[in-house]
């Protein structure tokens, strides 16, 4: 976990260290051990396959499209109400994998440069909401200007 300082603002980054089906346990012990109140201020980024390669969007809470890391999130806080930054990695290609074999694959050299540029930018999404709030965020990172 990184603690980060954004002018006055304190922001913890934390990568969880349980599989990604069992991200509920980092979390919740995450959103114990900092008193979070509004999950709102929560920011779970993800990969998302319902999205093209390298598109990035903010989310305020919502389903989770089957993604066993959200479900569980969702399990533990017993609340969806959190803040998504979701990474697209795009369905797999010709129904020749399933959604688990997908993500968990190297992704293609074709595809890598754009994830890294994704990676970035939703980097800056979580900056920008931990400064300007989810909102504001949404109107910038979600419009037809960004990828």
């Amino acid at each position: 976990m990184a603690k980060l300082r954004w002018d006055e603002l304190e922001v913890f980054a934390a990568v969880p260290q349980t599989y990604m089906n069992d991200s509920g346990l980092a979390v919740v012990a995450l959103v114990r051990r900092f008193s979070v109140k509004n999950l709102e201020r929560l920011v779970v980024v993800h990969d998302e396959l319902d999205l093209p390669v390298g598109k990035v969007r903010i989310k305020a809470g919502g389903g989770t499209a089957g993604h066993y890391g959200l479900e569980s999130i969702n399990a533990h806080l017993h609340d969806s109400g959190y803040t998504r930054v979701r990474i697209g990695i795009g369905k797999p290609p010709g129904g020749s994998h399933t959604g688990s074999d997908h993500v968990l694959r190297r992704p293609a050299r074709a595809d890598r440069e754009s994830l890294e540029a994704a990676i970035e930018l939703a980097a800056d999404a979580t900056e920008f909401i931990a400064k300007s709030g989810v909102a504001a965020a949404m109107n910038v990172f979600n419009s037809n200007g960004h990828k």
